[in-house]
Protein backbone atom coordinates (compact mmCIF):
# COMPACT_ATOMS: atom_id res chain seq x y z
CA UNK A 1 0.00 0.00 0.00
CA UNK A 2 3.13 2.07 0.93
CA UNK A 3 4.36 2.12 -2.97
CA UNK A 4 0.50 2.94 -4.26
CA UNK A 5 0.40 5.99 -2.27
CA UNK A 6 3.73 7.03 -2.77
CA UNK A 7 2.96 6.58 -6.83
CA UNK A 8 -0.27 8.31 -6.18
CA UNK A 9 1.36 11.33 -4.42
CA UNK A 10 4.36 11.55 -7.08
CA UNK A 11 1.54 11.20 -9.84
CA UNK A 12 -0.63 13.77 -8.39
CA UNK A 13 2.13 16.41 -7.92
CA UNK A 14 3.65 15.74 -11.79
CA UNK A 15 0.48 16.34 -13.70
CA UNK A 16 -1.04 19.32 -11.30
CA UNK A 17 1.98 21.35 -11.85
CA UNK A 18 1.87 20.39 -15.58
CA UNK A 19 -1.15 20.76 -16.13
CA UNK A 20 -1.45 23.86 -13.97
CA UNK A 21 -4.92 25.06 -13.69
CA UNK A 22 -4.60 28.54 -12.63
CA UNK A 23 -2.49 29.27 -15.71
CA UNK A 24 -5.04 27.80 -17.79
CA UNK A 25 -7.88 29.91 -16.19
CA UNK A 26 -6.84 32.98 -17.74
CA UNK A 27 -6.47 32.26 -21.10
CA UNK A 28 -10.07 30.46 -20.50
CA UNK A 29 -11.64 33.97 -19.19
CA UNK A 30 -10.78 35.32 -21.96
CA UNK A 31 -11.71 33.24 -24.70
CA UNK A 32 -15.02 32.61 -22.62
CA UNK A 33 -15.65 36.31 -21.46
CA UNK A 34 -18.60 36.55 -23.55
CA UNK A 35 -20.57 33.47 -23.18
CA UNK A 36 -23.28 32.93 -20.98
CA UNK A 37 -22.52 31.12 -17.46
CA UNK A 38 -24.20 27.62 -18.62
CA UNK A 39 -21.90 27.70 -21.96
CA UNK A 40 -19.15 28.69 -19.87
CA UNK A 41 -19.44 25.78 -17.56
CA UNK A 42 -20.09 23.60 -21.00
CA UNK A 43 -17.19 24.57 -22.25
CA UNK A 44 -14.60 23.27 -19.33
CA UNK A 45 -16.63 20.11 -18.84
CA UNK A 46 -15.84 19.28 -22.79
CA UNK A 47 -12.43 20.52 -22.59
CA UNK A 48 -11.55 18.49 -19.18
CA UNK A 49 -13.14 15.81 -20.70
CA UNK A 50 -11.84 15.54 -24.04
CA UNK A 51 -7.99 16.30 -21.98
CA UNK A 52 -8.59 13.62 -19.88
CA UNK A 53 -9.14 10.94 -23.02
CA UNK A 54 -6.59 11.88 -24.68
CA UNK A 55 -3.92 11.91 -21.91
CA UNK A 56 -5.26 8.25 -21.37
CA UNK A 57 -4.80 7.45 -24.97
CA UNK A 58 -1.59 8.40 -24.70
CA UNK A 59 -0.89 6.45 -21.39
CA UNK A 60 -1.54 3.08 -22.87
CA UNK A 61 -0.64 3.60 -26.39
CA UNK A 62 1.41 6.74 -26.58
CA UNK A 63 5.00 4.86 -27.52
CA UNK A 64 2.87 2.51 -30.12
CA UNK A 65 1.48 5.84 -31.92
CA UNK A 66 4.67 8.19 -31.73
CA UNK A 67 6.92 4.68 -32.86
CA UNK A 68 3.88 4.40 -35.41
CA UNK A 69 3.72 7.26 -37.24
CA UNK A 70 7.53 8.54 -36.55
CA UNK A 71 6.78 11.73 -34.85
CA UNK A 72 8.66 12.81 -31.39
CA UNK A 73 7.24 15.18 -28.39
CA UNK A 74 9.54 17.65 -29.93
CA UNK A 75 7.18 17.72 -33.41
CA UNK A 76 4.33 18.14 -30.98
CA UNK A 77 6.09 21.01 -29.08
CA UNK A 78 6.28 22.76 -32.44
CA UNK A 79 3.07 22.47 -33.52
CA UNK A 80 1.73 23.31 -30.10
CA UNK A 81 3.86 26.39 -30.26
CA UNK A 82 2.31 27.46 -33.67
CA UNK A 83 -1.15 27.10 -32.06
CA UNK A 84 0.04 29.31 -29.11
CA UNK A 85 1.23 31.78 -31.13
CA UNK A 86 -2.08 32.31 -33.49
CA UNK A 87 -4.35 31.99 -30.36
CA UNK A 88 -2.54 34.87 -29.05
CA UNK A 89 -2.35 36.70 -31.87
CA UNK A 90 -6.17 36.14 -32.07
CA UNK A 91 -5.86 37.53 -28.19
CA UNK A 92 -3.94 40.57 -28.92
CA UNK A 93 -6.60 42.20 -31.80
CA UNK A 94 -9.65 41.21 -29.39
CA UNK A 95 -10.85 39.11 -32.48
CA UNK A 96 -10.80 35.67 -30.25
CA UNK A 97 -14.18 34.08 -30.22
CA UNK A 98 -15.94 36.00 -33.09
CA UNK A 99 -18.66 33.52 -32.92
CA UNK A 100 -19.88 34.74 -28.89
CA UNK A 101 -20.71 37.89 -30.11
CA UNK A 102 -24.13 36.68 -31.12
CA UNK A 103 -27.70 35.36 -30.45
CA UNK A 104 -27.21 32.39 -33.12
CA UNK A 105 -27.51 29.12 -30.76
CA UNK A 106 -26.22 26.79 -33.73
CA UNK A 107 -22.97 29.34 -34.02
CA UNK A 108 -22.23 29.73 -30.56
CA UNK A 109 -22.29 25.71 -29.58
CA UNK A 110 -20.34 25.81 -32.95
CA UNK A 111 -17.67 28.10 -30.96
CA UNK A 112 -17.99 25.98 -27.57
CA UNK A 113 -17.47 22.64 -29.49
CA UNK A 114 -14.39 24.42 -31.38
CA UNK A 115 -12.52 25.69 -28.59
CA UNK A 116 -13.70 23.05 -26.04
CA UNK A 117 -10.91 20.54 -28.42
CA UNK A 118 -8.76 23.06 -29.46
CA UNK A 119 -6.80 25.49 -27.82
CA UNK A 120 -8.68 24.41 -24.30
CA UNK A 121 -8.29 20.56 -24.29
CA UNK A 122 -5.47 20.34 -26.66
CA UNK A 123 -2.62 21.71 -25.58
CA UNK A 124 -3.72 23.91 -23.20
CA UNK A 125 -4.54 21.13 -20.77
CA UNK A 126 -3.30 18.06 -22.56
CA UNK A 127 0.05 19.36 -23.57
CA UNK A 128 3.38 18.02 -24.62
CA UNK A 129 4.17 17.82 -20.91
CA UNK A 130 0.96 15.65 -19.60
CA UNK A 131 1.67 13.55 -22.78
CA UNK A 132 5.07 12.79 -21.61
CA UNK A 133 4.36 12.33 -18.44
CA UNK A 134 1.45 9.90 -18.67
CA UNK A 135 3.74 7.26 -21.19
CA UNK A 136 6.28 7.71 -18.75
CA UNK A 137 4.19 7.41 -15.52
CA UNK A 138 2.25 4.83 -16.60
CA UNK A 139 5.36 2.90 -18.10
CA UNK A 140 6.83 2.71 -14.13
CA UNK A 141 3.73 1.64 -13.03
CA UNK A 142 4.72 -1.63 -11.89
CA UNK A 143 1.23 -3.50 -11.63
CA UNK A 144 -2.44 -2.97 -12.04
CA UNK A 145 -2.90 -1.65 -8.95
CA UNK A 146 -0.23 1.30 -9.78
CA UNK A 147 -2.21 1.46 -13.39
CA UNK A 148 -5.73 2.06 -12.12
CA UNK A 149 -4.69 4.80 -9.55
CA UNK A 150 -2.79 6.45 -12.18
CA UNK A 151 -5.98 7.29 -14.16
CA UNK A 152 -7.93 7.84 -11.10
CA UNK A 153 -5.15 10.36 -10.42
CA UNK A 154 -5.35 11.94 -13.99
CA UNK A 155 -9.37 11.93 -13.27
CA UNK A 156 -8.75 14.26 -10.05
CA UNK A 157 -6.13 16.61 -11.32
CA UNK A 158 -8.84 16.71 -14.54
CA UNK A 159 -12.23 17.19 -11.85
CA UNK A 160 -10.20 20.09 -10.42
CA UNK A 161 -8.91 21.53 -13.42
CA UNK A 162 -12.97 21.87 -14.56
CA UNK A 163 -14.01 23.16 -10.65
CA UNK A 164 -11.14 25.80 -11.41
CA UNK A 165 -12.42 27.20 -14.82
CA UNK A 166 -16.37 27.21 -14.01
CA UNK A 167 -15.12 29.27 -10.91
CA UNK A 168 -13.20 31.49 -12.96
CA UNK A 169 -16.60 32.32 -14.42
CA UNK A 170 -17.45 34.67 -11.57
CA UNK A 171 -14.46 36.43 -12.09
CA UNK A 172 -14.89 36.90 -15.59
CA UNK A 173 -18.44 38.61 -14.76
CA UNK A 174 -16.99 41.19 -11.89
CA UNK A 175 -14.47 42.53 -14.86
CA UNK A 176 -17.14 43.58 -16.70
CA UNK A 177 -16.90 44.18 -20.98
CA UNK A 178 -13.88 46.33 -20.60
CA UNK A 179 -12.24 44.31 -17.93
CA UNK A 180 -12.31 41.35 -20.57
CA UNK A 181 -11.21 42.62 -23.29
CA UNK A 182 -7.73 44.45 -21.63
CA UNK A 183 -7.05 41.18 -20.01
CA UNK A 184 -7.60 39.56 -23.55
CA UNK A 185 -4.72 41.84 -24.65
CA UNK A 186 -2.30 41.18 -21.64
CA UNK A 187 -2.91 37.24 -21.98
CA UNK A 188 -2.50 37.41 -25.92
CA UNK A 189 1.30 38.57 -25.14
CA UNK A 190 1.87 35.71 -22.35
CA UNK A 191 0.07 33.22 -25.06
CA UNK A 192 2.34 34.51 -27.47
CA UNK A 193 5.63 34.48 -25.36
CA UNK A 194 4.52 30.61 -24.17
CA UNK A 195 4.06 29.99 -27.69
CA UNK A 196 7.90 30.78 -28.55
CA UNK A 197 9.19 29.19 -25.24
CA UNK A 198 7.30 26.24 -26.52
CA UNK A 199 8.45 26.48 -30.31
CA UNK A 200 12.08 26.67 -29.86
CA UNK A 201 11.64 24.07 -27.13
CA UNK A 202 10.78 21.30 -29.94
CA UNK A 203 13.31 23.02 -32.43
CA UNK A 204 16.23 23.22 -30.92
CA UNK A 205 16.38 19.13 -30.37
CA UNK A 206 15.04 18.34 -33.72
CA UNK A 207 18.21 20.86 -35.40
CA UNK A 208 20.66 19.08 -32.67
CA UNK A 209 19.44 15.91 -34.19
CA UNK A 210 20.28 16.89 -37.59
CA UNK A 211 23.45 18.24 -37.07
CA UNK A 212 24.64 15.39 -35.17
CA UNK A 213 23.01 12.66 -38.14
Amino acid sequence: MTEIYTFALLAFTAFFTIINPLGTMPIFMSMTASLSKQHRKQTAKKATIVAFFTVLAFAFSGQILFKFFGISVNSFRVVGGIIFFMMGWDMLQARLGHFKHTDDEDKIDAYVEDISITPLAIPMICGPGAITNAIILMEDAKDIPQKITLVLVIALVLLITNLVLVGASKITEKLGSTGNKVMMRLMGLIVMVIAVEFFFSGLKPIIQGIIHS
